[in-house]
């Protein structure tokens, strides 16, 4: 009984929950509608800010926050466009753009603003004269500018709009008010979820519970994450990775108590057994994959990178509120639905389920209910061959008799369905030999967002380089009287190398001990192009122009921080490669007593990430499908979204994992036929695997509605990782290995099985036991006499 604490801890919370079902549900209202309404009046604070400690462009970031304060944050340029036929330069156009420069002068959120007819503005005037900017540095940084304020600002250049101006704006502020929302996303992945539901379950009031437990959750999540970007910094992508995630994992481990809860309701226990039940056995192994996913994902802050390391733990957060609303929140609703789950049924379900349920023949969480494995009512097989086996094998039901035929497929041909699969797998990684790590770029915005317009318009008049300058910052040491030799001599020298479109003068202090010079590329800030010459400057050309002189001059900016970004995760990506391989290869081993399982479960996830990563790759670097999915043209992978693909997916797909092998190794024991336990598990948990897969698959995909490129990215990765993982690997790759390796799969070293401690995940073993230690008593209880009618 002491290996399953775990399912005794689980089993006790289940009842516990069961029992005091209203106080539950009511605390997790509290707490919903609390975080709820502290939201509605408190925006979350994002900031994508690249901060890499060790760091060309952190040194840079370093100078510039010390001795150009103002300029830290960058200008935010408001964008003009004559009206077609004029010129920004007419009289009528100038007056405009003079009066709203005025009008953004006097604005109490202005520190200062520059128009093309001001002193030092002759460069904010592109040279066909039909196109200007307007900069500003406003008082609110990127974290503090609301979404309204940010409103206001543009509002400002309404007398241009009006005069006939295109008007759009960059920088921070058009970033703000371009945020793509993620509500149709989540209204679409949510819509497919129910009709997934309603044709796994049969009934409405069975569809609505993972609802239920996944809404709240995510609600619950998107609050903390709300608090959370008070204490520390939150990128901008993370609300609506959170929201991927939260949905697709919150239905997904709902889906799995409850698919546990109505077979056991099956058995003939009451409701609150049943519902503790399901809590201790599929909860035991929500608890085991989702504990998984939140180290995996908490294992990016090893990188020491920033960014990545905040994603992680907002994904954590996420997956952890999901985890601990299908262990609490989930029981009390079963137990206060009780029979009526199966209310509400579908026409064709109505009846079909009450007879198959009734000859569920359940010995693990792989055997779930009709709706989904159902069989006949038989013996139990004996652990004789294959023989006696296949004389008393239970006859599967209509529903599972197409899994059976594939698994016996399968296993009648292993070595087909193993070339087969590596064929299908190596297909879809192929394009991992062109990945380009990167950053997207406004360019990749939908064309009606202010962003992408003042992008296209920037691009127009002064090149695509404008869209993200560069930033030398320079540390002069004191007492450096050839300081401006040297800095005049830099700015010839970057002016000369091949790629720079124009350079500024250099721009100093107040105490003269730095300098600052802006580099406009010829190139789009995510173009390959951009970061060779970022890298240009940094070796070949800033290193000799200021060697020995007393100036150390580095390469700063947003655009140059993502190339620095990209080349650390190629350097920490192999760590946290093996953190994530080594904690999954020591829990499956100490979960399955095998060294062969883990090993190969290793293996299958990583054909599956990389079959994923390929599937973005292609996508998104050509034409013709990135325009499928509503970006114009190609665009580079951001950096940390493999890294964090990797990690989310890892952990998700051990889910899947344990539901299989466990059903597998379950039928191993029973009957000792290798063979023969492969196909009985294939064909009891392929098709809630599938099933769940497909509810992921639609809530992923959907995120590919979202305007924001790496959102979209994140979408289709983690959706053709899961589609893969629960098609090509589970039903065809994984069956195909188990059978080649036989009863070596569950072979495990002497050495290694009297010190590796036991664990159990879905805990059957304990109720097993504990119903047998009942047993007894309960035959010996004297029968009670009917209390007699009244």
């Amino acid at each position: 009984m002491k290996r399953s604490a775990m399912t005794a801890l689980l089993y006790r919370l289940g009842h516990l929950c069961a029992r005091r079902r209203l106080l539950v549900l009511g605390l997790w209202l509290i707490v919903a509608v609390g975080l709820g309404a502290w939201t509605a009046h408190h925006h979350t604070e994002t900031n994508d800010n690249v901060s890499l400690p060790g760091t060309g462009s952190q040194r840079a970031a370093d100078v510039l926050n010390h001795d150009f304060a103002a300029a830290a944050n960058g200008t935010n340029p408001i964008v003009l466009q004559a009206p077609a036929g004029t010129t920004i330069s007419a009289p009528a156009q100038r007056a405009v753009v003079e009066r709203v420069t005025a009008a953004y002068a006097h604005d109490p959120a202005v520190l200062s603003a520059v128009g093309p007819f001001d002193p030092g503005g002759a460069a904010q005037l592109s040279r066909d004269g039909r196109i200007a900017t307007i900069s500003l540095e406003l008082r609110d940084g990127p974290t503090k500018l609301t979404d309204d304020a940010a409103q206001a600002l543009l509002d400002v250049a309404q007398p241009a709009r009006a005069a006939g101006f295109a008007v759009a704006a960059a920088g921070y502020l058009g970033n703000d008010l371009s945020a793509p929302g993620s509500g149709s996303s989540e209204a679409i992945g949510l819509l497919a979820a129910i009709v997934v539901l309603l044709l796994t379950f049969g009934t409405v009031v069975a569809m609505g519970l993972p609802i239920l437990s996944a809404l709240f959750g995510l609600a619950i999540g998107l609050g903390l994450i709300t608090v959370l970007s008070r204490i520390v910094q939150v990128p901008s992508a993370a609300p609506a990775l959170a929201t991927m995630i939260g949905l697709g994992v919150g239905i997904d481990y709902a889906l799995f108590v409850v698919t546990r809860h109505r077979a056991e309701l099956a058995t003939g226990l009451e409701p609150h057994e049943a519902a503790a039940r399901a809590t201790a056995t599929a909860g035991g192994a929500i608890v085991f994959a989702g504990s998984t996913v939140v180290v995996a994902l908490c294992s990016l802050l090893l990188t020491g990178i920033p960014l990545v390391g905040q994603l992680g733990v907002v994904a954590a957060l996420t997956v952890l509120v999901a985890m601990v609303a299908a262990v609490t929140l989930l029981p009390a609703a079963l137990a206060l639905v009780g029979r009526r789950i199966d209310a509400l049924p579908l026409p064709h379900h109505r009846t079909r389920d009450r007879r198959s349920e009734r000859s569920v023949n359940f010995r693990s969480l792989g055997d779930q209910d009709s709706t989904l494995i159902g069989t006949q009512p038989g013996p139990t097989p004996p652990r004789s061959g294959r023989s006696a086996r296949d004389a008393h094998q239970p006859t599967p039901a209509p529903a599972a008799r197409g899994w059976s035929r594939w698994a016996h497929a399968v296993t009648a041909h292993p070595w087909r369905a193993l070339v087969t699969a590596v064929v299908l797998l190596a297909i879809l990684a192929l394009p991992l030999r062109t990945l380009h790590l990167g950053q997207s770029d406004n360019g990749q915005l939908p064309r009606d967002t202010t962003a992408r317009q003042a992008y296209d318009l920037l691009s127009e008049g002064f090149g695509p380089g404008t869209n993200g300058p560069l930033l030398i910052a320079a540390r002069i040491k004191a007492q450096t009287a050839t300081a401006p030799a040297t800095l005049a001599r830099l700015r010839a020298a970057l002016a000369a190398t091949p790629g720079v479109a124009a350079v500024s003068p250099p721009l100093l202090d107040a105490r003269g001990d730095a300098a600052l010079l802006t580099v406009t590329p010829t190139t789009a800030p995510s173009a390959p192009a951009t970061a060779t010459l970022v890298h240009r400057l940094r070796d070949d050309v800033i290193e000799p122009a200021t060697r020995g002189t007393g100036v150390t001059a580095y390469v700063g900016g947003s655009t140059a921080g993502f190339i620095d970004l990209a080349h650390q995760i190629s350097v920490h990506l192999p760590l946290v490669i093996a953190v994530v391989l080594a904690l999954s290869f020591v829990l499956l081993l100490l979960a399955f007593r095998s060294i062969l399982v883990p090993l190969k479960a290793v293996a299958m996830n990583l054909l599956s990430i990389g079959a994923a990563f390929g599937v973005v790759t292609f996508v998104f670097g050509h034409d013709w499908s990135s325009r499928l999915i509503g970006i114009d043209g190609t665009s580079p992978i951001v950096a940390f979204v493999p890294l964090m693909m990797f990690a989310i997916l890892f952990g998700l797909s051990m889910d899947y994992e344990v539901f299989l092998m466990s059903h597998v190794r379950e039928a191993w024991r029973e009957h000792g036929d290798a063979r023969g336990a492969v196909v009985d598990g294939l064909t009891a948990t392929a098709r809630v695997i599938t099933s769940a897969a497909l509810i992921m698959v639609a809530v992923f995909a959907a995120f590919l509605l979202d305007g924001n490129p790496t959102i979209k990215q994140f979408g289709l990765g983690m959706a053709a990782a899961i589609a893969v993982d629960a098609t090509v690997i589970r039903c065809l790759l994984v069956p195909a290995i188990l059978t080649l390796m036989g009863r070596r799969a569950w072979w495990l070293p002497r050495a290694i099985d009297r010190v590796a401690p036991p664990i159990s995940i879905e805990g059957d073993a304990w109720f097993a036991e504990r119903d047998a230690l009942a047993a007894p008593l309960e035959a010996a209880a004297p029968e009670r006499e009917p209390a007699p009618l009244a």
